[in-house]
Parts: C-alpha cells; sequence; structure tokens
C-alpha cells in the first residue's frame, strides 16, 4: 500500500472516530434530563416538584412592616416603611427628600413570582395602579415602578422591620 492511501485511510479513520464521538456526545447530553422511561417531561416535572412553581395565589402580608431605600432612580436617597394590614398598606417616608409627604393608604396586591421574591402592587379604589415593586428578601433588592407620568422606576435594598404571620415562600 503506497504512502498516501495508508495516510488517507489514517485521516479518514480518526474522522469517523471523532465524529461517533461528537455523536454519542451530543445524544448523551440531549437524554441525560429525561426520566428512566426517556420521559421528555420529566425535567419539568422536576421542576414543579422541587423548584418554584408558576402561581396566581395572592400573598397576605398582614403584619409586615418594610423598609424600601433607595439608591438608583426618582427615589434616590429616599428610605420608606411600609406597614401592611389586610388588603391595604400605609407608605412613610423616614429618610430623604421625601419626609414629610403624606402618602394616602391604597390597597395592594402581592404574589409570589420566585423563592423570597413578591411582585406588589398598589392600587386605588378604582383598581388604577400608583405603584409596582419586585421584592427579593433573599438578595435584599427592591425595583419600583411608578406608573405616573415624571414618576419612572427606582431601585435599591428591602428588609423586613416586622413578620408577619405569613412566611414569604
Amino acid at each position: 500500500m503506497s504512502g498516501l492511501r495508508k495516510r488517507t485511510i489514517a485521516i479518514v479513520t480518526i474522522a469517523l472516530f471523532a465524529f461517533g464521538l461528537s455523536a454519542a456526545a451530543v445524544y448523551a447530553a440531549t437524554t441525560k434530563h429525561h426520566g428512566p422511561n426517556g420521559d421528555r417531561y420529566a425535567k419539568a416535572h422536576r421542576h414543579h416538584r422541587h423548584g418554584f412553581p408558576p402561581s396566581v395565589t395572592r400573598f397576605d402580608l398582614s403584619g409586615y412592616k418594610i423598609q424600601t431605600k433607595y439608591t438608583l432612580g426618582t427615589n434616590t436617597g429616599n428610605t420608606f416603611e411600609q406597614t401592611y394590614t389586610g388588603d391595604m398598606v400605609q407608605g412613610v417616608p423616614v429618610e430623604g427628600p421625601n419626609v414629610g409627604k403624606t402618602f394616602a393608604p391604597a390597597h395592594y396586591v402581592a404574589l409570589p413570582v420566585a423563592p423570597k421574591t413578591l411582585y406588589i402592587t398598589w392600587v386605588l379604589d378604582d383598581g388604577t395602579i400608583i405603584d409596582a415593586f419586585v421584592m427579593n428578601f433573599r438578595t435584599g433588592v427592591v425595583f419600583d415602578y411608578n406608573p405616573t407620568p415624571g414618576h419612572p422606576e427606582s431601585s435599591g435594598t428591602v428588609k423586613i422591620l416586622e413578620k408577619g404571620t405569613n412566611r414569604i415562600p
């Protein structure tokens, strides 16, 4: 056999071997999340069984007093205490340029959206949303969006000053 023919056969053999290994790796990677019977939905079922399932169940913040301190956006320099009772909330500025301003109590809706994270909206009697928050109590970060023109988003820290009877999921 000529030297060229031997090299060609060796290169083709190595290429086929590499292709076979690649195919095996792709197959293993795409099947490792399947269940024992090849169930393609096993990962999703495991997530709901052990992860954070989707929910639209309202969370009752009665008894909670939460402090938000803003370092970014419109509310920079302000610190507020939010006291939750029943379906009502009262926000009071305790530090910063807004101290002395009075905000009317509002209704609220709180939804758990991730572990230790709530999406909270403040709502007027007519259903108008006046403020919306995402509060992550694990990381201590708050995002605040006020839909009123001229009052855009803010972000900062959040902490619980007083706990209510319901544990934040």
